[in-house]
């Protein structure tokens, strides 16, 4: 949806922006452009400043090469959106126009074997957005206890076959190792009854998605990213989240209208004796989902939200 996040971003040639999942930089260079000064080509160093963060070192050389014509108005940040504070701490800035949060997996950790996220390939079990960190998807499924690996399943996974799954994983353990994404595709698969398999997804999927969340520890991260950026955004400026599953939605959804509503008293309360006033306002009263068109030519874009809030 590169469309409707330029647009709500509301990008202007004065601003500051960060896109806190870099990725392969094709929203970067995006707002790069939106926030290009009238007149003047897009690559000029005067003009809307973007902060790119991502966590992942590949992802960073790779986006310094494709923009390298945008040197002057891009700052290439490695560091974990939820780490938003510090990194605007120690770049000097107090306030930025815009905050962009594309998140999921992108398709370049997908189709890179060695990085272990994809069932579709065998490979070292690994799932790490950082490889700088120590814990991977090997470490949570040879380590963690069967109630912990059943409550990952559940919490992260939703997948109702997680008793099962952590089962079959603990049974195999006594064997030997778990090492490869095709071992845990076949565990997880031949653990979920054959008549129960979905029709429309991979029957390991929730499982890779639950061991992937728990690596790198994506839900608590999502959190702390909008709590800490909302308060970076200057007023005016808006806050845009593109997320791929329903525990993410939820979590984007939840934290927008509690920073928009304000007050905390319980609902019995006659009148507000908290203080607190509201922070945001919502724009997008509905998720924003792709058309057909996009996801005839992005496959992966079928499960997308975008909503956006606006500091007041």
């Amino acid at each position: 949806m590169p469309r409707e996040v330029v647009e709500l971003l509301n990008c202007r040639a004065e601003g500051i922006y960060i896109d806190g999942t870099l990725g392969g930089g094709g929203h970067t260079g995006l707002i790069l452009d939106a926030s290009a000064p009238t007149g003047k080509p897009p690559n000029e160093a005067i003009g809307g400043k973007v902060i790119g963060m991502d966590w992942d070192e590949d992802a960073i050389l790779a986006v310094k090469q494709r923009l390298k014509d945008y040197s002057g108005r891009l700052t290439l940040v490695r560091e974990n959106f939820a780490n938003i504070k510090k990194v605007m701490e120690d770049l000097n800035i107090k306030k930025v126009d815009g905050i962009l949060l594309d998140l999921g997996v992108s398709s370049y950790h997908l189709e890179k074997p060695e990085r272990g996220f994809s069932f579709r390939f065998d490979a070292p079990l690994d799932m790490r957005m950082d490889k700088r960190q120590e814990k991977t998807a090997y470490n949570i499924l040879n380590e963690f206890s069967q109630e912990k690996l059943e409550d990952i399943f559940w919490k992260y996974g939703e997948e109702r076959w997680a008793k099962r799954i952590a089962r079959a994983i603990i049974e195999k353990r006594r064997r030997g190792p778990i090492a490869t994404t095709k071992e845990l595709s076949d565990l997880a698969s031949s653990a979920i009854p054959k008549r129960f398999h979905p029709r429309d997804i991979h029957p390991a999927t929730r499982t890779f998605q639950a061991v992937r969340i728990a690596v790198n520890d994506e839900l608590n991260n999502l959190h702390k990213a909008i709590d800490d950026g909302i308060n970076l955004l200057c007023s005016g400026g808006r806050m845009v989240i593109i997320s791929f599953h329903s525990l993410e939605d939820r979590i984007v959804k939840k934290s927008f209208r509690k920073f928009a509503k304000g007050c905390i008293c319980p609902n019995d309360f006659p009148k507000c004796v908290c203080g607190n006033l509201p922070k945001l306002k919502i724009i997008t009263k509905n998720p924003i989902t792709p058309s057909p068109e996009e996801i005839s030519k992005n496959p992966r874009a079928r499960s997308a939200k975008l909503r956006s809030a606006e500091r007041l």
